[in-house]
């Protein structure tokens, strides 16, 4: 008989995943007492927001990669790369069914909320908590397809205009996907790089900076794990703002903070489960993991941009994002409690 108890109690014992939660829920309700007491503004959100996505969510992706790489490893990014794009247009068709019922510009704000969730503003710092440097891998390579369609498919759903330069210039050309590209090169190709000697003996590619510019990989590590206390302060600063009263009466957004935080990170679940236990494309624990936390995300912070400046059901969006905010911050735990359990059972190598 499967001793569910003693699985729980060795979940709850465990030092990592009590400091990863307990962080999480702590430095949010900082983030929201600051900001209820005005400490906290709308310019100080701003700044911390662009220094987490201009400089410790970058330096986070790229010191990622500084690890030596394997087969299994390689194989298991490719697999989530190939993952996020075919899981992406699933989720849109998905989210189709999901809201058939709505019309309009609802309609099209819940679809793009549902699909686009605030994976790099939450869902890394979370994953980097958790599962570590390995986590961090999975979880950039899986969100290059997010990037992709968020300002490809999310900004033409929203904003009702053409494909353009500047659409590919957001995509390709902000500072996380260049940390993220230039990270996976060095990852993949240091066996064909130039080498350099250490004083050990052993060579290393140049880029390697660990291990070629220890004192550089230090600062950037140093401004990396800026990256879950901002993500998490910003976050607690903007639940502060908006009023929870007015979206917990909407039905539309416990609906949508439903489908956002439980219905899409199962769904993942039980295909990314299917593929690897019918051995057709096995992904590690890890990997399904990583997924499940990025999919069971709150509202992307550019989607809930886009239905107020577009003027796509903007009310309704605010609330749904407020929602599955809160939601995601105590749904999350539970779907990492669920995972461990079934990792224990045995379901997961």
């Amino acid at each position: 008989m499967v001793d569910i108890v003693g699985i729980l109690n060795q979940i709850f014992s465990s030092q990592s995943f009590q400091s990863a939660i307990a962080s999480s829920i702590l430095i949010i309700l900082l983030g929201f007492v600051l900001g209820k007491l005005g400490i906290f503004n709308k310019t100080v959100s701003q700044a911390l927001s662009t220094v987490l996505l201009s400089v410790a969510l970058p330096a986070l992706a790229f010191t990622a990669f500084m690890t030596n790489i394997d087969q299994d490893s390689l194989r298991q990014g490719l697999n989530l790369l190939v993952w996020g794009f075919v899981m992406y247009v699933a989720l849109i068709l998905v989210s189709e069914v999901l809201y058939k019922k709505y019309k309009g510009d609802a309609k099209t704000a819940l679809i793009v909320c549902t699909t686009f969730g605030s994976t790099t503003f939450f869902g890394i710092p979370i994953v980097s908590a958790i599962y570590g440097p390995t986590g961090v891998i999975y979880a950039n390579v899986f969100n290059i397809a997010y990037r992709v369609f968020l300002y490809s498919f999310g900004l033409l759903k929203m904003s009702d205009t053409k494909f353009n330069t500047k659409s590919l210039k957001d995509i390709f050309f902000n500072p996380i996907i260049i940390a993220t590209f230039l990270g996976i090169f060095v990852w993949i190709f240091q066996a064909s790089l130039p080498q350099v000697t250490l004083a050990t003996g052993d060579q290393v590619a140049f880029l390697r900076i660990d291990k070629t510019v220890p004192w550089l990989f230090s600062a950037m590590k140093r401004l990396s794990g800026l990256t879950s206390p901002l993500a998490w302060l910003a976050i607690g600063n903007t639940l502060s703002s908006i009023s929870l009263k007015e979206a917990a009466s909407s039905k539309d957004a416990w609906y949508y903070s439903f489908n956002k935080v439980i219905v899409v990170p199962f769904l993942n679940f039980a295909v990314l489960t299917a593929l690897t236990l019918s051995n057709i494309v096995p992904f590690s624990f890890t990997a399904v993991a990583v997924v499940v936390i990025m999919m069971a995300t709150p509202t992307a912070t550019v989607a809930a941009t886009y239905a107020i400046k577009y003027d796509k059901a903007a009310v309704m969006s605010s609330n749904c994002s407020l929602l599955s905010t809160i939601f995601s911050i105590f749904g999350i735990p539970m779907w990492v409690i669920m995972l461990e359990i079934l990792k224990a059972l045995g379901l997961f190598q």
